[in-house]
Protein backbone atom coordinates (compact mmCIF):
# COMPACT_ATOMS: atom_id res chain seq x y z
CA UNK A 1 0.00 0.00 0.00
CA UNK A 2 1.52 3.33 -1.07
CA UNK A 3 1.72 6.09 1.51
CA UNK A 4 0.59 9.71 1.01
CA UNK A 5 1.10 12.68 3.34
CA UNK A 6 -0.87 15.94 3.29
CA UNK A 7 -0.20 19.46 4.52
CA UNK A 8 -2.85 22.16 4.33
CA UNK A 9 -2.29 25.92 4.38
CA UNK A 10 -4.95 28.61 4.41
CA UNK A 11 -8.69 28.89 4.82
CA UNK A 12 -11.60 26.65 5.78
CA UNK A 13 -12.35 26.03 2.11
CA UNK A 14 -8.83 24.68 1.70
CA UNK A 15 -9.35 22.44 4.75
CA UNK A 16 -12.51 21.04 3.22
CA UNK A 17 -10.81 20.42 -0.13
CA UNK A 18 -7.85 18.72 1.53
CA UNK A 19 -10.21 16.42 3.42
CA UNK A 20 -11.87 15.53 0.13
CA UNK A 21 -8.49 14.82 -1.50
CA UNK A 22 -7.55 12.59 1.44
CA UNK A 23 -10.82 10.74 1.08
CA UNK A 24 -10.23 10.16 -2.64
CA UNK A 25 -6.72 8.84 -2.02
CA UNK A 26 -7.93 6.42 0.67
CA UNK A 27 -10.68 5.21 -1.66
CA UNK A 28 -7.96 4.63 -4.28
CA UNK A 29 -5.97 2.39 -1.96
CA UNK A 30 -3.46 4.80 -0.40
CA UNK A 31 -2.51 5.02 3.27
CA UNK A 32 -2.47 8.48 4.90
CA UNK A 33 0.65 9.14 7.01
CA UNK A 34 1.91 12.22 8.92
CA UNK A 35 3.55 14.90 6.80
CA UNK A 36 6.85 14.85 8.69
CA UNK A 37 7.41 11.13 8.05
CA UNK A 38 8.79 9.38 4.98
CA UNK A 39 6.07 8.97 2.38
CA UNK A 40 5.76 7.91 -1.25
CA UNK A 41 3.68 10.98 -2.11
CA UNK A 42 3.37 14.44 -0.53
CA UNK A 43 0.46 16.78 -1.26
CA UNK A 44 0.74 20.41 -0.19
CA UNK A 45 -2.53 22.33 -0.46
CA UNK A 46 -1.15 25.85 -0.88
CA UNK A 47 -2.39 29.35 -0.05
CA UNK A 48 -1.61 32.75 -1.58
CA UNK A 49 -3.57 35.22 0.54
CA UNK A 50 -0.33 36.95 1.63
CA UNK A 51 3.38 36.90 0.80
CA UNK A 52 3.89 34.92 4.00
CA UNK A 53 1.42 32.30 2.74
CA UNK A 54 3.37 32.05 -0.52
CA UNK A 55 6.59 31.59 1.42
CA UNK A 56 5.11 28.93 3.71
CA UNK A 57 3.77 27.10 0.65
CA UNK A 58 7.23 27.02 -0.92
CA UNK A 59 8.80 25.96 2.38
CA UNK A 60 6.41 23.01 2.71
CA UNK A 61 7.10 21.91 -0.87
CA UNK A 62 10.85 21.99 -0.19
CA UNK A 63 10.38 20.21 3.15
CA UNK A 64 8.57 17.36 1.41
CA UNK A 65 11.34 16.97 -1.15
CA UNK A 66 13.98 17.01 1.61
CA UNK A 67 12.12 14.41 3.69
CA UNK A 68 12.09 11.97 0.78
CA UNK A 69 14.00 12.99 -2.37
CA UNK A 70 12.46 10.06 -4.26
CA UNK A 71 8.84 10.91 -3.44
CA UNK A 72 6.25 12.37 -5.78
CA UNK A 73 5.64 15.94 -4.61
CA UNK A 74 2.29 17.52 -5.49
CA UNK A 75 1.61 21.24 -5.01
CA UNK A 76 -2.07 22.14 -5.29
CA UNK A 77 -4.26 25.21 -4.80
CA UNK A 78 -4.05 28.97 -4.78
CA UNK A 79 -0.28 29.59 -4.79
CA UNK A 80 0.35 27.47 -7.88
CA UNK A 81 -2.87 28.76 -9.48
CA UNK A 82 -1.66 32.36 -9.32
CA UNK A 83 2.02 31.69 -10.04
CA UNK A 84 2.18 28.65 -12.32
CA UNK A 85 5.41 29.80 -13.96
CA UNK A 86 7.11 30.42 -10.63
CA UNK A 87 5.94 27.10 -9.19
CA UNK A 88 7.27 25.19 -12.21
CA UNK A 89 10.49 27.22 -12.29
CA UNK A 90 11.11 26.27 -8.68
CA UNK A 91 11.55 22.72 -9.96
CA UNK A 92 10.80 20.96 -6.65
CA UNK A 93 7.20 19.86 -7.24
CA UNK A 94 6.58 17.05 -9.71
CA UNK A 95 2.91 17.93 -10.19
CA UNK A 96 1.05 21.21 -9.77
CA UNK A 97 -2.73 21.20 -9.60
CA UNK A 98 -5.02 24.24 -9.78
CA UNK A 99 -8.19 24.78 -7.82
CA UNK A 100 -10.55 23.13 -10.27
CA UNK A 101 -8.69 19.83 -10.59
CA UNK A 102 -8.21 18.80 -6.97
CA UNK A 103 -10.96 16.19 -7.22
CA UNK A 104 -8.88 14.33 -9.83
CA UNK A 105 -5.83 13.90 -7.59
CA UNK A 106 -5.55 10.05 -7.77
CA UNK A 107 -5.97 10.01 -11.56
CA UNK A 108 -3.40 12.78 -12.01
CA UNK A 109 -0.87 10.92 -9.84
CA UNK A 110 -1.42 7.72 -11.82
CA UNK A 111 -0.86 9.66 -15.05
CA UNK A 112 2.40 11.05 -13.67
CA UNK A 113 3.57 7.58 -12.63
CA UNK A 114 3.04 6.37 -16.21
CA UNK A 115 4.90 9.37 -17.70
CA UNK A 116 7.44 9.98 -14.92
CA UNK A 117 9.82 11.96 -17.07
CA UNK A 118 8.58 15.52 -16.69
CA UNK A 119 6.64 17.74 -14.33
CA UNK A 120 2.91 17.93 -15.01
CA UNK A 121 0.77 21.05 -14.70
CA UNK A 122 -2.98 20.99 -14.17
CA UNK A 123 -3.44 24.69 -13.47
CA UNK A 124 -6.86 25.86 -14.61
CA UNK A 125 -8.07 28.70 -16.78
CA UNK A 126 -10.53 30.33 -14.37
CA UNK A 127 -11.24 33.45 -16.44
CA UNK A 128 -14.53 32.01 -17.67
CA UNK A 129 -15.15 29.30 -15.09
CA UNK A 130 -18.85 28.55 -14.69
CA UNK A 131 -18.72 24.91 -13.58
CA UNK A 132 -18.73 24.12 -9.87
CA UNK A 133 -16.21 21.37 -9.12
CA UNK A 134 -18.38 19.13 -7.01
CA UNK A 135 -16.85 17.58 -3.91
CA UNK A 136 -18.62 15.67 -1.19
CA UNK A 137 -17.01 14.37 1.97
CA UNK A 138 -18.33 11.26 3.71
CA UNK A 139 -17.12 11.88 7.22
CA UNK A 140 -15.38 14.64 9.10
CA UNK A 141 -11.83 13.89 10.17
CA UNK A 142 -12.66 15.52 13.51
CA UNK A 143 -16.07 13.83 13.93
CA UNK A 144 -17.53 16.69 15.97
CA UNK A 145 -17.32 19.51 13.41
CA UNK A 146 -17.28 19.40 9.61
CA UNK A 147 -16.71 22.14 7.06
CA UNK A 148 -19.24 22.16 4.24
CA UNK A 149 -18.12 24.05 1.14
CA UNK A 150 -21.14 25.31 -0.80
CA UNK A 151 -19.61 28.04 -2.96
CA UNK A 152 -16.39 28.89 -4.78
CA UNK A 153 -14.95 31.98 -6.47
CA UNK A 154 -15.45 35.70 -5.95
CA UNK A 155 -16.67 38.60 -8.12
CA UNK A 156 -15.82 41.38 -5.64
CA UNK A 157 -12.33 42.41 -6.79
CA UNK A 158 -11.21 44.17 -3.65
CA UNK A 159 -8.12 46.11 -4.64
CA UNK A 160 -5.80 44.14 -2.32
CA UNK A 161 -7.01 40.61 -3.05
CA UNK A 162 -5.68 37.93 -5.41
CA UNK A 163 -8.43 35.42 -4.61
CA UNK A 164 -10.56 36.16 -7.73
CA UNK A 165 -7.43 35.34 -9.72
CA UNK A 166 -6.78 32.17 -7.72
CA UNK A 167 -10.38 30.97 -7.50
CA UNK A 168 -12.20 32.45 -10.49
CA UNK A 169 -15.77 33.76 -10.58
CA UNK A 170 -18.59 32.76 -8.24
CA UNK A 171 -20.19 29.36 -8.66
CA UNK A 172 -22.45 27.52 -6.25
CA UNK A 173 -23.21 23.96 -5.28
CA UNK A 174 -26.80 22.85 -5.84
CA UNK A 175 -28.91 22.68 -2.69
CA UNK A 176 -29.86 19.04 -3.28
CA UNK A 177 -26.19 18.02 -3.30
CA UNK A 178 -25.49 20.02 -0.13
CA UNK A 179 -28.34 18.28 1.72
CA UNK A 180 -27.09 14.84 0.62
CA UNK A 181 -23.62 15.64 1.92
CA UNK A 182 -24.79 17.04 5.25
CA UNK A 183 -27.06 14.01 5.74
CA UNK A 184 -24.07 11.67 5.26
CA UNK A 185 -22.03 13.71 7.72
CA UNK A 186 -24.84 13.67 10.29
CA UNK A 187 -25.14 9.91 9.91
CA UNK A 188 -21.41 9.61 10.66
CA UNK A 189 -22.01 11.11 14.10
CA UNK A 190 -20.80 14.64 13.41
CA UNK A 191 -23.11 17.10 15.17
CA UNK A 192 -21.78 20.52 14.05
CA UNK A 193 -21.29 21.88 10.54
CA UNK A 194 -19.62 25.06 9.33
CA UNK A 195 -21.17 26.28 6.08
CA UNK A 196 -18.42 27.99 4.15
CA UNK A 197 -17.29 29.30 0.78
CA UNK A 198 -14.82 31.69 -0.76
CA UNK A 199 -17.50 34.40 -0.76
CA UNK A 200 -20.38 32.80 1.11
CA UNK A 201 -22.71 35.80 0.80
CA UNK A 202 -22.70 35.28 -2.99
CA UNK A 203 -24.10 31.77 -2.72
CA UNK A 204 -26.75 31.15 -5.38
CA UNK A 205 -26.37 34.45 -7.24
CA UNK A 206 -25.12 32.45 -10.22
CA UNK A 207 -28.42 30.55 -10.24
CA UNK A 208 -30.17 33.77 -11.34
CA UNK A 209 -28.44 35.29 -14.39
CA UNK A 210 -30.02 38.32 -16.05
CA UNK A 211 -31.76 38.12 -19.43
CA UNK A 212 -28.38 38.34 -21.19
CA UNK A 213 -26.98 35.48 -19.12
CA UNK A 214 -24.76 37.76 -17.03
CA UNK A 215 -24.05 36.96 -13.39
CA UNK A 216 -24.14 39.92 -11.03
CA UNK A 217 -21.56 40.49 -8.35
CA UNK A 218 -22.74 40.51 -4.74
CA UNK A 219 -22.16 44.28 -4.64
CA UNK A 220 -24.52 44.80 -7.55
CA UNK A 221 -27.20 42.61 -6.01
CA UNK A 222 -26.97 44.30 -2.61
CA UNK A 223 -26.41 47.91 -3.62
CA UNK A 224 -29.91 49.20 -2.83
CA UNK A 225 -30.00 47.55 0.60
CA UNK A 226 -33.04 45.35 -0.11
CA UNK A 227 -31.30 42.17 -1.28
CA UNK A 228 -32.01 39.08 0.82
CA UNK A 229 -30.11 35.93 -0.07
CA UNK A 230 -33.00 33.46 0.01
CA UNK A 231 -30.86 30.76 -1.61
CA UNK A 232 -28.49 30.85 1.36
CA UNK A 233 -31.37 30.98 3.85
CA UNK A 234 -32.98 27.93 2.22
CA UNK A 235 -29.75 25.93 2.50
CA UNK A 236 -29.36 26.86 6.18
CA UNK A 237 -32.97 25.98 7.01
CA UNK A 238 -32.82 22.62 5.24
CA UNK A 239 -29.52 21.72 6.90
CA UNK A 240 -31.10 22.56 10.26
CA UNK A 241 -33.86 20.07 9.53
CA UNK A 242 -31.45 17.15 9.20
CA UNK A 243 -31.56 14.80 12.18
CA UNK A 244 -28.26 14.65 14.04
CA UNK A 245 -27.14 18.17 13.17
CA UNK A 246 -27.20 20.12 16.41
CA UNK A 247 -25.22 23.23 15.49
CA UNK A 248 -24.68 25.31 12.36
CA UNK A 249 -21.99 27.94 12.00
CA UNK A 250 -21.60 30.29 9.07
CA UNK A 251 -18.37 31.30 7.38
CA UNK A 252 -17.38 34.89 6.67
CA UNK A 253 -20.31 37.13 5.70
CA UNK A 254 -20.62 40.50 3.99
CA UNK A 255 -21.85 43.30 6.30
CA UNK A 256 -24.50 44.24 3.73
CA UNK A 257 -26.04 40.77 3.97
CA UNK A 258 -27.02 41.57 7.56
CA UNK A 259 -30.45 43.15 7.26
CA UNK A 260 -33.67 42.99 9.29
CA UNK A 261 -35.19 40.84 6.56
CA UNK A 262 -32.31 38.35 6.57
CA UNK A 263 -31.95 38.14 10.36
CA UNK A 264 -35.68 37.86 11.03
CA UNK A 265 -35.58 34.60 9.09
CA UNK A 266 -32.15 33.38 10.18
CA UNK A 267 -32.89 33.86 13.89
CA UNK A 268 -35.86 31.48 13.63
CA UNK A 269 -33.38 28.67 12.98
CA UNK A 270 -32.25 27.89 16.54
CA UNK A 271 -29.42 25.59 15.44
CA UNK A 272 -27.55 28.57 13.96
CA UNK A 273 -24.88 29.55 16.47
CA UNK A 274 -24.70 33.20 17.63
CA UNK A 275 -21.19 33.47 16.22
CA UNK A 276 -20.74 35.67 13.16
CA UNK A 277 -17.66 36.67 11.19
CA UNK A 278 -18.12 39.99 9.40
CA UNK A 279 -15.14 41.11 7.37
CA UNK A 280 -14.19 44.70 8.26
CA UNK A 281 -10.67 45.22 6.81
CA UNK A 282 -10.62 48.88 7.92
CA UNK A 283 -12.55 51.13 10.28
CA UNK A 284 -11.90 54.18 8.09
CA UNK A 285 -14.15 55.12 5.17
CA UNK A 286 -11.33 56.56 3.06
CA UNK A 287 -9.30 53.37 3.41
CA UNK A 288 -12.37 51.26 2.60
CA UNK A 289 -12.81 53.21 -0.62
CA UNK A 290 -9.23 52.52 -1.68
CA UNK A 291 -9.79 48.87 -0.84
CA UNK A 292 -12.88 48.83 -3.08
CA UNK A 293 -15.03 47.62 -0.22
CA UNK A 294 -18.63 48.60 -0.94
CA UNK A 295 -19.81 49.59 2.53
CA UNK A 296 -19.14 52.39 4.97
CA UNK A 297 -18.14 52.22 8.61
CA UNK A 298 -21.65 53.38 9.53
CA UNK A 299 -23.23 50.56 7.50
CA UNK A 300 -20.92 48.04 9.13
CA UNK A 301 -21.79 49.22 12.63
CA UNK A 302 -25.50 49.07 11.77
CA UNK A 303 -25.03 45.40 10.82
CA UNK A 304 -23.40 44.74 14.19
CA UNK A 305 -26.28 46.46 16.00
CA UNK A 306 -28.78 44.33 14.07
CA UNK A 307 -26.99 41.14 15.12
CA UNK A 308 -27.18 42.29 18.74
CA UNK A 309 -30.86 43.06 18.27
CA UNK A 310 -31.69 39.51 17.16
CA UNK A 311 -29.16 37.60 19.32
CA UNK A 312 -28.24 37.96 22.99
CA UNK A 313 -24.53 38.89 23.19
CA UNK A 314 -23.49 37.25 19.90
CA UNK A 315 -19.81 36.64 19.27
CA UNK A 316 -18.74 38.86 16.38
CA UNK A 317 -15.32 38.32 14.85
CA UNK A 318 -13.58 40.12 12.03
CA UNK A 319 -10.49 40.58 9.84
CA UNK A 320 -8.50 43.82 9.71
CA UNK A 321 -5.67 44.83 7.38
CA UNK A 322 -3.10 47.31 8.68
CA UNK A 323 -0.70 49.28 6.54
CA UNK A 324 -2.83 49.40 3.41
CA UNK A 325 -1.33 51.80 0.83
CA UNK A 326 -1.98 55.39 1.84
CA UNK A 327 -3.10 54.53 5.39
CA UNK A 328 -2.10 57.54 7.48
CA UNK A 329 -1.65 57.59 11.24
CA UNK A 330 -5.01 59.33 11.47
CA UNK A 331 -6.75 56.67 9.36
CA UNK A 332 -5.21 53.91 11.46
CA UNK A 333 -6.41 55.68 14.61
CA UNK A 334 -9.94 55.78 13.16
CA UNK A 335 -9.73 52.02 12.69
CA UNK A 336 -8.45 51.46 16.23
CA UNK A 337 -11.23 53.56 17.74
CA UNK A 338 -13.88 51.81 15.64
CA UNK A 339 -12.66 48.39 16.75
CA UNK A 340 -12.72 49.53 20.39
CA UNK A 341 -16.24 50.89 19.96
CA UNK A 342 -17.57 47.80 18.23
CA UNK A 343 -16.32 45.34 20.85
CA UNK A 344 -15.44 42.29 18.79
CA UNK A 345 -15.01 38.85 20.31
CA UNK A 346 -11.96 38.07 18.21
CA UNK A 347 -9.81 40.12 15.87
CA UNK A 348 -7.69 38.64 13.07
CA UNK A 349 -5.03 41.18 12.14
CA UNK A 350 -3.09 41.04 8.86
CA UNK A 351 -0.30 43.29 7.66
CA UNK A 352 -1.02 44.43 4.10
CA UNK A 353 0.73 42.17 1.64
CA UNK A 354 1.43 43.34 -1.89
CA UNK A 355 -0.07 40.86 -4.37
CA UNK A 356 0.84 40.82 -8.05
CA UNK A 357 -1.92 41.63 -10.55
CA UNK A 358 -4.00 43.51 -7.95
CA UNK A 359 -4.86 47.22 -8.10
CA UNK A 360 -3.32 47.96 -4.70
CA UNK A 361 0.07 46.61 -5.77
CA UNK A 362 0.66 49.70 -7.92
CA UNK A 363 -0.87 52.24 -5.52
CA UNK A 364 1.21 55.11 -4.21
CA UNK A 365 1.90 55.39 -0.50
CA UNK A 366 3.14 51.86 0.23
CA UNK A 367 3.69 51.61 3.99
CA UNK A 368 7.08 50.57 5.47
CA UNK A 369 7.18 47.16 7.16
CA UNK A 370 8.18 48.67 10.50
CA UNK A 371 5.01 50.81 10.54
CA UNK A 372 2.87 47.82 9.60
CA UNK A 373 4.42 45.80 12.40
CA UNK A 374 3.80 48.50 15.01
CA UNK A 375 0.15 48.93 13.95
CA UNK A 376 -0.33 45.17 13.90
CA UNK A 377 0.97 44.85 17.47
CA UNK A 378 -1.38 47.61 18.66
CA UNK A 379 -4.46 45.89 17.21
CA UNK A 380 -3.43 42.40 18.31
CA UNK A 381 -3.10 43.69 21.87
CA UNK A 382 -6.49 45.43 21.59
CA UNK A 383 -8.04 42.25 20.23
CA UNK A 384 -6.80 40.25 23.21
CA UNK A 385 -8.34 42.79 25.60
CA UNK A 386 -11.66 42.69 23.75
CA UNK A 387 -11.73 38.88 23.83
CA UNK A 388 -11.31 38.90 27.61
CA UNK A 389 -13.99 41.60 28.01
CA UNK A 390 -16.44 39.63 25.87
CA UNK A 391 -15.94 36.44 27.88
CA UNK A 392 -16.54 38.29 31.15
CA UNK A 393 -20.09 38.95 29.93
CA UNK A 394 -20.69 35.21 30.12
CA UNK A 395 -19.28 34.75 33.62
CA UNK A 396 -21.68 32.67 35.70
CA UNK A 397 -23.90 31.84 32.73
CA UNK A 398 -24.83 28.27 31.87
CA UNK A 399 -23.26 27.64 28.48
CA UNK A 400 -23.65 24.72 26.08
CA UNK A 401 -20.28 23.15 25.23
CA UNK A 402 -19.53 20.70 22.44
CA UNK A 403 -16.38 18.80 23.46
CA UNK A 404 -13.99 17.89 20.66
CA UNK A 405 -10.84 16.22 21.96
CA UNK A 406 -8.61 15.55 24.95
CA UNK A 407 -5.37 17.52 25.04
CA UNK A 408 -2.85 17.95 27.85
CA UNK A 409 -5.11 16.00 30.17
CA UNK A 410 -8.19 18.22 29.60
CA UNK A 411 -11.17 17.86 27.32
CA UNK A 412 -11.49 20.88 25.06
CA UNK A 413 -14.57 22.27 23.40
CA UNK A 414 -16.46 25.40 22.40
CA UNK A 415 -19.68 27.10 23.35
CA UNK A 416 -22.23 28.10 20.73
CA UNK A 417 -20.47 31.49 20.66
CA UNK A 418 -17.17 29.67 20.03
CA UNK A 419 -15.76 30.53 23.43
CA UNK A 420 -13.09 27.89 24.21
CA UNK A 421 -13.72 25.78 27.31
CA UNK A 422 -11.66 23.10 29.09
CA UNK A 423 -12.88 20.43 31.50
CA UNK A 424 -11.21 17.60 33.39
CA UNK A 425 -13.09 14.31 33.25
CA UNK A 426 -12.44 10.61 33.82
CA UNK A 427 -15.04 9.72 31.20
CA UNK A 428 -14.62 10.33 27.47
CA UNK A 429 -16.36 13.61 26.58
CA UNK A 430 -15.33 13.67 22.90
CA UNK A 431 -18.33 14.54 20.74
CA UNK A 432 -20.63 15.11 23.72
CA UNK A 433 -22.59 18.26 24.55
CA UNK A 434 -22.78 19.45 28.13
CA UNK A 435 -24.17 22.50 29.95
CA UNK A 436 -21.65 24.16 32.25
CA UNK A 437 -21.34 27.28 34.35
CA UNK A 438 -18.72 29.43 32.60
CA UNK A 439 -15.97 30.97 34.74
CA UNK A 440 -15.58 34.03 32.50
CA UNK A 441 -11.96 33.36 31.54
CA UNK A 442 -10.77 33.51 27.96
CA UNK A 443 -8.10 30.97 27.13
CA UNK A 444 -7.53 30.11 23.49
CA UNK A 445 -7.31 26.43 22.64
Amino acid sequence: MKKVAFRNLGCKVNEYEMEYMQQRMVDSGYLIVPFDTKSDIYVINTCTVTNIADRKSRQMIHKARKTNPDAIVVAAGCYVQTDEEGALKDGVADIIIGNNNKSRLPEIIEEYIKEHDKALSYVDDLTDCSQYEDMSINISAVHTRAFIKIQDGCNQFCSFCAIPIARGRIRSKKKEEIIKEVTKIANSGCSEIVITGIHLSSYGIDFHPDKDGRIKSYNEAAKDGTFVNNDLLDVIKECAGIEGIKRIRLGSLEPRLITDEFLSELSKTEKVCPHFHLSLQSGCDETLKRMNRKYTVEEYYHAVELLRKYYDEPAITTDVIVGFPGETDEEFEETRKFIQKTGFFELHVFKYSRRDKTVAASMKGQIPDAVKQKRSEILISLGEELSKEFCKKYKGRIVEVLFEEKKNGMYQGHTREYIPVRKASDTDLSGSIDNLSFDGNYCKI
